[in-house]
């Protein structure tokens, strides 16, 4: 079974849950609350997709991340996508 390897990057799973608890986007908090429920065999990457409506793959994905690359490569980054139709300034105003 594959678990996060927290002695790696030198965390104990509390670190992961403030990690989770201080990421300020909703994505962030999600894979470091899978990482530290699975990290603390509270939850299994299935059970975790399963309750979340992810794909057991982006779970494991996020697992392997964590242990090849250290926390910082599991955190949200916008990626892309479209760019709004109202720049940001603009948003704001209305």
């Amino acid at each position: 079974m594959v678990r996060p390897d927290f002695a790696k990057w030198q965390q104990t799973p509390d670190d992961v849950l403030r990690l989770a608890r201080e990421a300020e986007h909703p994505r962030s908090r999600e894979r470091y609350m899978a990482l530290y429920a699975i990290g603390t065999n509270t939850s299994n990457a299935t059970q975790w997709a399963k309750a979340t409506g992810r794909e057991n793959e982006t779970i494991l994905g996020w697992i392997h991340l964590y242990n090849a690359d250290g926390p910082a490569a599991v955190g949200y980054r916008h990626s892309g996508g479209r760019t709004p139709f109202l720049p940001r300034r603009a948003r704001l105003r209305l």
